[in-house]
């Protein structure tokens, strides 16, 4: 036997194996090594930490390359604001307007209590701050979430920064830059300085920017005149002036009241007004109405508010939006036609209306008129009153107005379609008989259109049915908001529709029942592009059967060869109506009386005198005047 034979084997080769057998080590232990089931997938808190704070080094990096890489440019386009250039349809020039309605001042003259609500509004940290605050926009995000009044996430000086040297594009890189530049700007320019810059560059609406046009614009004073109550409505504008400019609708009047009452109590909370001086301010400051700006008078002021309501409709652009300026703005207004019926009006009124002669009759007369081209709905014409700059409400364009007899040809039309006669009337007992009446008391219905016959045509909206006559009025071009209650009134005209409206309408009974929505703009151009999403019109919609616009335009139908209806001797509501068309161009006139700040409409019984019969002469003369044609008498 050999002597080696259970000698043990050399120590060197076992560890050998050993390390040999063991598995090699990984720089990241995932899955974990020597776990079971879920805890194999959990990383370990080490992991967690250690992923944390190689994200918090990255965005650390990358922030202090973009400190370091982003200045701060020089002031943006919207410092130099561009007008809006409105154009005929013929190509030529209408206005030029829109430029920054702009007045630089020192904080100096601003009172401190405006400075104050505009902090505690918007940034009540402002003079602590370093220009970015997200404590800020962490709490804005949670009391919006819950529905609360909020700063805004944006601190003053972002704001600022926005305003002054960025665009107001939403997007990730133009924020990014925005804090950037705010952290600069904190570093170089003193609170005071980018306060006054901020107040000198806020959008307040009314095509106002800076603190000294807003106050114009609402008070009619400076700024340094505002009390703490104006002060406080003025800031609650900066949340958002079309949502909180208490003159655009009930429910920016409501919101602007609550933002107001908020900031007031807001400065009570942030030590900036004393409670006693805050219980004083109990009364909304209501603002004053809103004006034409400077430029826009006579009737070019209405032609701009038109254009520019149909420019914010279809293009979705924000009256903010139009006031930045830059837009080239071509519209549908006829020059030579929009002299005419300014003439006319003019002639007419200067004949026929006399105020220093009739004090008590001819005051406070009004007159809105509007032309339409049947065939697509294009507004040609319109006279809105006699200066945009001293009369702001459009007359062609507002409502509140009633129609009269003016309304019965849509009586008529919903009467057709449910399948009567024209040429029928109502017997002794109510029922509705074919042919002619046996005399003036039993006037067909096409007599009854024109010459009178309201008896008739209450009649005959009750048996037609008011809601059908309703519809078949918003289906020609009248809007649903304008129609009045279904009352016995309703079938001879107490609903009030404008101007243009009606024009519009009475163009579907002339374009064979086809019906077209009244435009007024046809392209919109900025930087030398066409504004994206804007259409011009809409697409005609069949509103009424061809046969039966036909038979409506022939019972209007005058000696002269046009159509037309007008309000009588037996309407006794106080306006007068006069609404005439051809195959090419369908135009409404009305007249009324009104006080220049508002309120009911007042008699007009005697307005030119008691031969007027209600002064319903005047609107006939003023459309015959207009198109040369013979008014139906």
């Amino acid at each position: 036997m050999s002597k080696n034979r259970h000698k043990p084997r050399p120590r060197r080769r076992k560890k050998e194996a050993t390390a040999a057998a063991a598995p090699r080590k990984r720089f990241v232990d995932y899955p974990r090594r020597g776990k079971r089931g879920v805890r194999r997938w959990l990383p370990s808190w080490r992991q967690w930490l250690g992923t944390v704070l190689f994200f918090i080094a990255c965005a650390a990096g990358l922030f202090a390359y973009v400190y370091a890489t982003v200045d701060i440019p020089d002031e943006n386009a919207a410092a130099r604001q561009e007008a809006n250039t409105y154009y005929w349809s013929d190509g030529s020039q209408l206005a030029s307007v829109g430029e920054v309605n702009r007045t630089m001042v020192h904080l100096s003259d601003v009172p401190e209590s405006a400075q104050n609500a505009v902090i505690a509004a918007e940034n009540e940290t402002f003079y602590r701050d370093r220009g970015v605050s997200f404590k800020g926009i962490v709490r804005a995000f949670a009391s919006t979430a819950g529905g609360e009044e909020t700063q805004g996430g944006s601190t003053i000086t972002q704001q600022y920064v926005k305003n002054t040297y960025l665009s107001q594009e939403q997007t990730a890189t133009r924020k990014v830059k925005e804090l950037v530049i705010a952290l600069k700007v904190d570093r170089t320019k003193s609170k005071q300085e980018v306060l006054q810059g901020y107040l000198n560059t806020s959008w307040f609406g009314r095509g106002a920017y800076g603190i000294e046009a807003a106050a114009q614009s609402y008070y009619g004073i400076p700024a340094k005149k505002l009390n703490p109550s104006q002060s406080a409505m003025l800031a609650a504008l900066l949340k958002g002036a079309e949502l909180y400019d208490p003159s655009v609708s009930t429910g920016n009047h409501e919101r602007a009241v609550e933002r107001w009452k908020w900031i007031l109590d807001r400065e009570v909370r942030t030590g900036r007004m004393s409670r006693a001086e805050r219980d004083t301010y109990r009364t909304f400051p209501e603002p004053r109405k809103p004006s034409m700006a400077g430029g826009l008078g006579g009737q070019t002021g209405y032609l701009v508010d038109v254009a520019n309501k149909y420019i914010k409709q279809r293009a979705m652009l924000t009256e903010q939006d139009l006031a930045h300026g830059g837009y080239r703005i071509h519209t549908t207004f006829d020059k030579a036609r929009m002299q005419r019926l300014k003439k006319s009006v003019d002639d007419v009124v200067a004949r026929g209306i006399d105020p220093a002669e009739r004090p008590d009759s001819d005051t406070d007369v009004q007159v809105g008129a509007a032309s339409v081209r049947p065939s697509d709905g294009a507004v040609l014409a319109l006279y809105g009153g006699p200066d945009a700059t001293k009369h702001f409400a459009n007359n062609a364009d507002t409502s509140g107005v009633p129609v009269g007899s003016a309304f019965k040809p849509f009586v008529l039309a919903a009467a057709l379609e449910g399948g009567a006669d024209a040429d029928s009337y109502y017997d002794d007992a109510g029922k509705l008989r074919s042919g002619q009446g046996p005399d003036e008391n039993h006037p067909t219905l096409r007599r009854a259109l024109t010459s009178g016959g309201n008896a008739t045509y209450v009649r005959l909206g009750k048996e037609t049915g008011p809601g059908q006559v309703r519809d078949t009025a918003v289906r020609a071009g009248l809007l649903k908001g304008s129609m009045a209650r279904p009352d016995e009134s309703f079938p001879i005209g107490s609903s009030t529709p404008s101007a243009v409206r009606m024009a519009a309408a009475y163009g579907t009974f002339g374009n064979e029942g086809l019906q077209n929505d009244p435009y007024s703009v046809t392209k919109v151009v900025k930087d030398g592009g066409s504004v994206g999403g804007f259409e011009s019109r809409a697409k005609a919609r069949r509103a009424l059967a061809k046969e039966t616009a036909e038979e409506v335009t022939e019972a209007l139908r005058t000696p002269e060869g046009h159509a037309a209806a007008r309000t009588g001797d037996q309407d006794r509501m106080n306006s007068a109506w006069y609404v005439g068309y051809t195959d090419d161009l369908s135009t409404a006139v009305t007249m009324f009386r009104t006080k220049p700040d508002g309120g009911p409409l007042l008699p007009m019984a005697a307005v030119g005198g008691e031969d007027s019969r209600r002064g319903t002469v005047f609107p006939a003369r003023i459309w015959a005047g207009y198109t040369g044609a013979e008014a139906r008498p």
